[in-house]
């Protein structure tokens, strides 16, 4: 009766829809104008979502394999996203400023994209609970998300992601 009761509930209640990266407009650290999701350049898109200044030391973890994804999968691209709240024009120029000054090489600023957003509203959206982890999802080109982590990287997130690239065919 218990399977019978459960297999009825799994029929009606409604599939979970997959998240989409939202369409937004942000700026990389290149000063070069974005439109994301459809700017992003990979078939699939490794983004690096950090809240917390303190946790670029967690998503440097993620670079090595990252790097060597990219390396491996031509069609495979990663993105550092650091997710600050919505201010001002004036703060926003200044923490640029500094975020640029602190990185020389011209790839690394041209895949580091600043997003000034509502926070809660950009977690909802991506179906992200909490700011004190980081997070690591596989969109596609539209922004769907195809995987997630939170965290930093291990050996066992990198063979759960590399499944799903080569799933999505990239």
């Amino acid at each position: 009766m218990i399977c019978l009761l459960t297999a009825t509930l799994a029929l009606t209640l409604p599939a979970q829809q997959a998240a989409v990266f939202p369409h937004l407009t942000a700026s990389n650290l290149a000063k070069q104008k974005m439109t994301l999701p459809k700017d992003f350049a990979g078939t699939t898109n490794l983004l690096l979502i950090a809240f917390e200044r303190e946790q670029q030391k967690d998503i440097d973890t993620w670079l090595p394999a990252a790097r060597e994804i990219e390396a491996a999968h031509s069609t495979f691209r990663y993105y550092e996203l650091p997710t600050i709240g919505r201010s001002n024009p004036v703060f926003r120029w200044y923490l640029d400023s500094a975020m640029r000054s602190g990185i020389q090489d011209g790839k690394t600023r041209s895949r580091t994209i600043t997003l000034y957003v509502d926070k809660q509203d950009f977690r909802r959206t991506l179906d992200i609970p909490s700011e004190s982890a980081i997070s690591v999802l596989l969109v596609d080109k539209n922004g769907k998300v195809l995987w997630r982590a939170t965290g930093n990287f291990t050996e066992e997130k990198k063979a759960n992601l590399l499944d799903e690239i080569k799933a999505a065919g990239a």
